[in-house]
């Protein structure tokens, strides 16, 4: 069984989420049913299939909103969060 298309919002929405820092803050579901990136009431939601185990999840959360932004991964640094459900990224441009 195929699994679904993964729908993000724009790319817009979630830079105009950035400060002036270029830092973007998340909630993390790890492990979840269906992967996805919502916006919901001005907060970044990720949902991602992996688990929180040896950094897998950091990873999926990471190349998610890579694809997300229309950038490479290498542009996107986890600041803060590492063990947490509220994580920080730096988004480089």
């Amino acid at each position: 069984m195929p699994r679904p298309r993964v729908e993000f919002p724009p790319p817009t929405a979630l830079q105009a989420l950035t400060d002036k820092e270029g830092r973007l803050a998340v909630r993390v579901t790890p492990g979840a049913r269906s992967e996805g990136i919502e916006i919901r009431a001005g907060r970044v939601l990720v949902k991602v299939r992996a688990k929180p185990q040896d950094g897998a999840a950091n990873e999926a959360v990471k190349t998610m909103l890579a694809k997300a932004l229309g950038c490479a991964p290498s542009h996107i640094v986890l600041l803060r969060g590492a063990t947490s459900r509220e994580k920080v990224f730096a988004i480089a441009s």
